[in-house]
């Protein structure tokens, strides 16, 4: 079957009756039983998504399919589907069943579109190589040694290897971006409340957000239009206009644009991806922008910032897998102490009880004002600064990661190397802005680079708009 690229033309053949939607589940079923190694999906609904694409057919010989008709979406594991299993990647949530539909699923599935499986994740969306999950990990399909990148890295390779038409991942600090650049795909982190987190299992509240990979900035946009918006089930959504975002994605001006010199001068950042920055600076001087080059002051502090308030944040909200309201119960126990610390020693990997540890320190009464306060005021210092720049540009352009996929294990050694691989993506999520990364090359060993692109909130339409401008020439 034909490798569709944009919903557009499997829609178009839809009509044309050259496919089906029952066709196109079997193809992508045969696609994802075909990649098994790549081990993207937990769990995949064949029999429940070949009798969607029976109704949905049937509502197109009636013409009364929805937006989305056609297209075939994953949900990563930290997403609820009600009566289907959600455990966050984690043993200690091993054979629990969602009793809700998150609403961004809910909103694609009322549009007719199709889900077709559970996707693999870091456990918690903790991580940035997809190597800390109770799945196993995920494998590049780009080359199988390397990582996806995380902690949507499942979602991330299901579009990469066709084995879906979209994801819907989660992004608390880079975890839709980073693996998008890994593997080659776009990967969309909205502006904070933009999408409902109503039915997401929760890292960090004030820095998680739903997003969306895909394999062009068309499906992004239209899928963004379907889920985004006001959600009465979570208070912290926006009231913010929903845009037209799938209309008039060409630029509507000659745009001001900003880098940071950081990036270029780093010397963490690999030759290739500096190269591929340059190239696309110069591009977007050819195409008549007017770009910058600008320094943020506040770099090194982002990155510690986002750890200490995530970790905090964390703490707090997987108190609630404890054996008794939530989860894995140990059977070693003698009293309460112990089934609660047999339980979530048993039920949590490590690196989820490492961020736990460091968010109960940061906590502590005698360190609460050292470090958690501190951070919030960072975080506001961050914001308002990489706001001020945002006032003079419309964009900010900058590598989505200082490296391209690294090779399976390779960091396990030491976590703050890990932890680096989140240095461009974590400012966007401690501003609350949408960002949003895109495929632009490949290094020397043919791995994906992807180029960062942040805006100021609500902007999405204005950053598909840029997005599209750089991805003409590129072939995928």
């Amino acid at each position: 079957m034909k490798n569709y690229h944009l919903l557009d033309e499997i829609q178009t053949d839809l009509k044309l009756h050259k496919v089906s939607c029952l066709e196109l589940v079997d193809h992508h079923l045969q696609v994802i039983k075909d990649n098994a190694q790549l081990n993207a999906f937990v769990e995949v609904f064949e029999e429940e998504a070949r009798a969607q694409a029976k109704v949905i057919d049937n509502k197109l010989k009636l013409n009364k399919a929805g937006k989305l008709a056609g297209l075939i979406f994953g949900i990563k594991d930290l997403i609820c589907y009600q009566n289907h299993r959600v455990t966050g990647s984690s043993k200690i949530l091993e054979g629990f069943e969602s009793q809700i539909t998150a609403t961004a699923v809910q909103r694609m599935l009322d549009q007719d579109a199709i889900v077709i499986g559970r996707q693999n994740c870091d456990e918690f969306g903790m991580g940035s190589a997809n190597e800390n999950s109770a799945h196993g990990l995920v494998r590049n399909a780009a080359n199988n040694n390397h990582v996806s990148g995380g902690s949507s890295g499942g979602s991330a390779v299901a579009v990469q290897a066709n084995m879906c038409q979209v994801s819907l991942g989660t992004d608390t600090g880079g975890s839709v971006r980073q693996p998008a650049a890994f593997t080659g795909t776009i990967g969309l982190k909205p502006t904070y409340s933009r999408i409902s987190r109503w039915g997401l299992l929760s890292y960090a509240s004030s820095f998680d957000t739903i997003g969306i990979f895909s394999k062009s900035i068309e499906d992004n946009a239209r899928v963004l239009e379907v889920i985004a918006g006001k959600d009465e089930k979570d208070g912290t959504s926006s009231t913010e206009l929903v845009a037209s975002y799938e209309a008039d994605l060409e630029p509507s001006k000659k745009y001001k644009i900003a880098y940071f010199k950081e990036a270029l001068q780093s010397n963490g950042v690999e030759k290739d991806i500096k190269e591929s920055l340059k190239s696309n600076i110069i591009k977007l001087e050819k195409e008549g922008h007017n770009v910058n080059e600008v320094s943020f002051d506040l770099l090194e502090y982002v990155l510690p910032t986002y750890y200490i308030l995530t970790t905090a944040e964390a703490s707090t909200n997987l108190s609630r897998y404890d054996g008794v309201h939530f989860g894995h119960r140990s059977e070693h126990t003698d009293n309460l102490e112990s089934l609660y610390k047999n339980s979530r020693s048993e039920g949590f990997g490590k690196e989820v009880q490492r961020r736990i540890l460091l968010g109960t320190f940061v906590l502590s009464a005698d360190y609460y004002d050292a470090y958690f306060t501190k951070a919030q005021k960072a975080r506001k210092l961050i914001k308002e600064a990489t706001e001020k720049i945002l006032e003079e540009y419309d964009f900010i352009i900058i590598p989505t990661t200082p490296t391209t996929a690294f090779k399976i294990g390779q960091e396990h050694t030491n976590p703050v190397e890990t932890y680096m691989a989140d240095l461009f993506t974590v400012q966007a999520s401690v501003a609350g802005i949408p960002a949003i990364s895109i495929p632009v090359g490949v290094d020397e060993n043919n791995l994906p680079i992807g180029l960062q692109i942040m805006s100021r909130a609500f902007d999405e339409k204005k950053l598909f708009a840029i997005s599209k401008c750089l991805l003409k020439d590129y072939k995928q």
